[in-house]
């Protein structure tokens, strides 16, 4: 038994000094710690990157998603698309229909309705009644066209009026 305790205690330090300060033999070196800190950082790099990655794909097939590039939108897109117009245009072209099919004072009235109910049109109402006011001119001539005029957008309907018929 005695044996025994020698050979168990002349192998492993029993001493408090000696589990304090380990020799050289037992510290791990620089390139264990190294392993040690990849091992436990690498898998929560790499699930992190994945998870940004998936969070990244247009999953919806639709190219218009703001996370495409124009190169990846003109590159996915088969057949070409419609350019989606602005609102002002729209409307523009809807009451240049409407002024022309009814009369100026239908598109103005509608115009102001637009306006009041869509303020952001608000700065493009002047550019619209006088391209109103332009083609009531076009199509009723200028002395009809002037008696359309109304306060829609600080008189820009009758300063169309006058550029097309001055």
């Amino acid at each position: 038994m005695t044996k025994c305790l020698q050979t168990i205690t002349g192998r492993y330090p029993h001493t408090r000094e000696a589990l304090q300060h380990p020799t050289d033999a037992t510290r791990p070196g620089p390139a264990r710690r190294i392993g040690r800190t990849l091992a436990f950082v690498l898998p929560v790099v790499l699930v992190l990157s994945g998870t940004l990655a998936v969070t990244r794909v247009n999953w919806s097939g639709s190219p218009s998603d703001p996370v495409l590039t124009a190169a990846d939108t003109a590159a996915s897109a088969g057949t070409p698309r419609a350019v989606k117009r602005a609102p002002q245009d729209v409307l523009r072209d809807k009451l240049l229909t409407e002024l022309q099919q009814k009369n100026p004072g239908v598109a103005l009235t509608h115009l102001q309705e637009a306006v009041n109910g869509r303020p952001s049109l608000a700065k493009h109402c002047a550019s619209i009644a006088r391209a109103l006011g332009e083609a009531a001119v076009r199509v009723y001539g200028p002395t009809r066209a002037q008696s359309y005029a109304r306060p829609v957008c600080d008189t820009a309907f009758a300063t169309g009026v006058a550029a097309a018929h001055g």
